[in-house]
């Protein structure tokens, strides 16, 4: 009798609780009503969002940039490789944390209908791809310039011209001994300029991809945020977005003052990442009345955009940002450093971590 009580308690239960749960799933797909009250306040928090996470974008991406001559901040020592992997724990998490669940959520929701994909895993394999596409790309370009090196850093044939100098002044033993010290002298120096040009140009490649891969998720939040109607919504996400972006600035900051770009380059990237979420903020306000966060279009650009964007992300933080330190024979021979690199490569993956969390609270 008792049992019979208990699975009668529990299908009630059911009974109860499937229709909510039904009509709440059903409720996503809905286009937001507009209400001019609750427009209006959230005008306010949009307008406010925008100069917050601008402020917030800019001081993230210039603090690199500004400490860059600071002498414990120089390549090779112990500082600059623990702010390098706190930067690259915040963009990994970004991309695993923050854009991937996005773009899976985006690709099942219960708008497209009867599951399309056929319960294929879409944002999944976009991602990989534009991963792949990224190392493609980065090899390819890369190749290119050493090349483009090679042929101008041809080696000279200098030994006719050595011997008809010689031929003509009778002092063979002088100019031989004045080429071979020429030789000696500027070989280091020439081959030391050709790493530390490689190097500049891996850099210049890995902070443009990394911003292009940054600045995409930033148009789509962007957007969906200024495109919100609801003040609830908004408000949270206004203090989320800023020390999201304050974050992630930190993490590019940290690869443009690597590039050593000149003063236009370094200006055009900062500008170009502060002033894409406020962008995307203000074209979600324009669009709003029109923009249904919950059609199959919008779901579809957004699923696809942060896939790659998420793709981008995950192969630029494991591949370029760590691999290159963690496998660094400085970085390697020091289990002090290497402890505290550990750390603080956790320390930034866990903090944009909370970020989410405390976003999607």
């Amino acid at each position: 009798m008792s049992k019979n009580r208990i699975s009668l308690i529990f299908l009630q239960l059911f009974l109860i609780f499937l229709p909510n749960s039904a009509y709440a799933t059903s409720c996503k797909c809905e286009p937001q009503i507009f209400d001019k009250t609750k427009n209006d306040a959230a005008l306010q928090f949009k307008i406010i969002g925008m100069v917050s996470i601008l402020v917030a974008s800019s001081i993230g991406v210039c603090i690199p940039i500004i400490l860059k001559n600071v002498r414990a901040l120089q390549p090779e020592t112990g500082l600059h490789f623990l702010v390098k992997a706190f930067a690259a724990g915040v963009i990994l998490a970004t991309g695993f944390i923050h854009i991937l669940p996005d773009a899976f959520e985006s690709f099942t929701s219960p708008c497209f209908g009867e599951n399309p994909w056929g319960g294929f895993p879409l944002a999944g394999f976009i991602a990989m791809m534009a991963a792949i596409v990224t190392l493609m790309m980065e090899a390819l370009v890369a190749g290119y310039h050493r090349r483009a090196e090679l042929m101008k850093a041809q080696p000279v044939n200098i030994g006719d011209d050595v011997e008809e100098e010689a031929d003509n002044d009778g002092n063979n033993h002088s100019v031989t001994v004045a080429v071979d010290h020429h030789h000696v002298n500027n070989g280091p120096e020439i081959l030391l300029e050709r790493s530390n040009l490689s190097n500049r140009v891996n850099n210049r490649i890995t902070s443009q991809v990394l911003e292009l891969g940054i600045v995409v998720h930033s148009m789509v939040i962007g957007m969906t945020m200024g495109a919100t109607q609801n003040p609830k919504i908004i408000k949270p996400l206004v203090a989320a977005l800023s020390f999201h972006q304050f974050f992630e600035g930190i993490g590019l900051g940290g690869c443009i003052s690597q590039a050593n770009f000149k003063g236009r380059g370094k200006a055009i990237m900062v500008l170009f990442f502060s002033l894409t979420t406020p962008s995307g903020i203000g074209i979600g306000i324009l669009i709003g009345k029109k923009y249904s966060g919950h059609s199959p279009t919008t779901l579809l650009v957004e699923g696809i955009l942060n896939s790659i964007s998420a793709g981008i992300l995950i192969y630029m933080a494991l591949v370029d940002l760590l691999a290159a330190d963690f496998m660094n024979p400085k970085l390697q021979t020091n289990f002090r450093l290497q402890l505290g690199a550990n750390f603080a490569l956790l320390l930034g993956a866990s903090c944009m971590s909370l970020m989410a969390k405390w976003a999607n609270s």
